[in-house]
């Protein structure tokens, strides 16, 4: 300690610790420095909490992905469980009339091993095509008969809906335009419906191939048309129950050996008691460009919706053209649009399929042509009935009404603006001008 002559000083002190020392002064002002320490734990507590941090950032995210991926497979389980137990109570139901029908009908369960013998094990050479419930292979059994083996998808519900009602409607449909479902084979996931086989494979398999178009003349498809109808008219009327196929399509039109046409997959086809006529469904089903205005829209079906379907169909198997591909720079239109727009300029018959060579009953062509027309009309109520539709094909003195504009048929007027429109665009850089077509409305 120093002090100078005002009594002041200043005390110094080096030391770790203040702790048991005391500081007397008799003098008034004593000013004491003290050497501050450095906290060296700060430093290691900054560390500690670094590194926490950092374990952190590496745990949680695996501790999530771990979480994430039982709760995949606890999913997983429970849907697999879902599945077994709707197999196990397909099982018992089968069972429970599977007599029946072995008594009643032509009809057998085969076992999976006669099935993967048949078909080599499902060898893709086997495979007569892809179905939107599963493949379809063609199989030899021991007997030497050749079949037709759907195996339905083992992931989709709808595949289990489609093996049930298949199976329910082998009661009531024995028709020679319908193809006959021989038997089926359940084990474990598999579900296997067999059919007769076609040898000519389906409708569209020669329609919509330049080549093999050739094959079918005017007569052999006019026959064709002919069993179409007589196996929906069996369908919507004759059956013990009223029946909707619901997707009549070309790819579900099968040719025996003598081009003989059956009627298949009846997985999405509803049954209605002889009182029913309508039916509504939240659940849309069928196939893109045959689907009906009332369907799409309000989800209510009825034979009538089966008749548009055929109408599309009818239009396909005169020109020989599918009704979503009909389109080019000079005819942006669909099938029905096209046709219609050739009925009401006069020229309709230039409708026919090129590969005919103009070989063809001018007369059973415009008669096609116009009933086709009929069938696609907007409103439900003004189709004609199966019935009425045979007359009209094959009774030259029945009258027929004139048809009427077709569902979703968008006038050539309207593409023509909108074409006018894209030159106007593409021309307008300069001023950033846009012209724009009128609100297209489907009708």
């Amino acid at each position: 300690m120093s002090l100078d002559q005002n009594d002041s000083g200043c005390v110094f002190f080096s030391g770790k610790s203040l702790e048991n020392v005391t500081f007397i002064s008799f003098r008034p002002k004593i000013n004491m420095l003290v050497k501050k320490q450095q906290h060296r734990g700060t430093k290691t507590w900054i560390w500690i909490i670094v590194a926490i941090a950092t374990a952190l950032l590496i745990i949680c995210p695996y501790i999530l992905c771990l979480v994430i991926k039982k709760r995949k497979r606890v999913l997983k389980d429970k849907r697999r469980k879902i599945m077994e137990t709707e197999m196990q109570n397909l099982t018992s139901e089968i069972s429970t009339s599977i007599q029946d029908l072995e008594d009643g009908y032509d009809f057998k369960v085969f076992n999976y091993a006669s099935i993967m013998e048949a078909t080599e094990n499902f060898s893709s050479e086997n495979m007569l095509g892809q179905g939107g419930f599963g493949p379809v292979y063609k199989g030899i059994m021991p007997s030497g008969k050749e079949v037709a083996v759907k195996r339905l998808s083992k992931t989709s519900s709808q595949g289990i809906i489609e093996f049930k009602n298949e199976l329910k409607l082998i009661w009531e449909l024995q028709h020679m335009n319908l193809v006959q479902l021989m038997g089926c084979c359940i084990h474990e996931q598999e579900r296997i419906l067999i059919y007769e086989y076609m040898s000519n494979k389906s409708l569209d398999f020669f329609l919509f191939d330049s080549t093999r178009s050739k094959l079918l003349n005017w007569q052999k498809r006019f026959n064709i048309i002919e069993g179409i109808c007589q196996g929906l008219l069996y369908l919507h009327k004759y059956s013990r129950l009223k029946i909707i196929h619901r997707d009549l399509k070309a790819s579900n039109i099968l040719l025996d050996e003598n081009i003989n046409p059956k009627i298949s997959d009846f997985g999405m086809a509803r049954m209605f008691t002889p009182q029913e006529s309508t039916a509504n469904t939240n659940r849309i089903v069928g196939t893109y460009g045959y689907m009906f205005p009332e369907y799409v829209m309000e989800g209510v079906f009825s034979t009538k919706s089966d008749v548009y379907s055929f109408g599309v169909l009818l239009l396909e198997i005169v020109s020989g053209r599918r009704n979503n591909s009909f389109y080019d720079a000079e005819h942006p239109l669909n099938l029905v649009g096209h046709a219609w727009e050739l009925w009401n300029d006069g020229v309709y018959l230039q409708l026919m399929d090129p590969s005919l060579n103009d070989m063809f009953d001018p007369d059973e062509a415009e008669r096609c042509i116009h009933v086709g027309l009929l069938c696609v009309e907007h409103h439900a109520k003004d189709r004609p009935n199966m019935s009425d539709i045979i007359s009209m094909l094959t009774n030259k003195s029945v009258a027929v009404a004139l048809p009427r504009r077709p569902a979703f048929y968008f006038g050539k007027h309207i593409f023509e603006e909108e074409r006018i429109s894209k030159s106007v665009e593409s021309n307008a850089d300069s001023t950033k001008e846009i012209s724009t077509s009128p609100e297209v409305e489907a009708m």
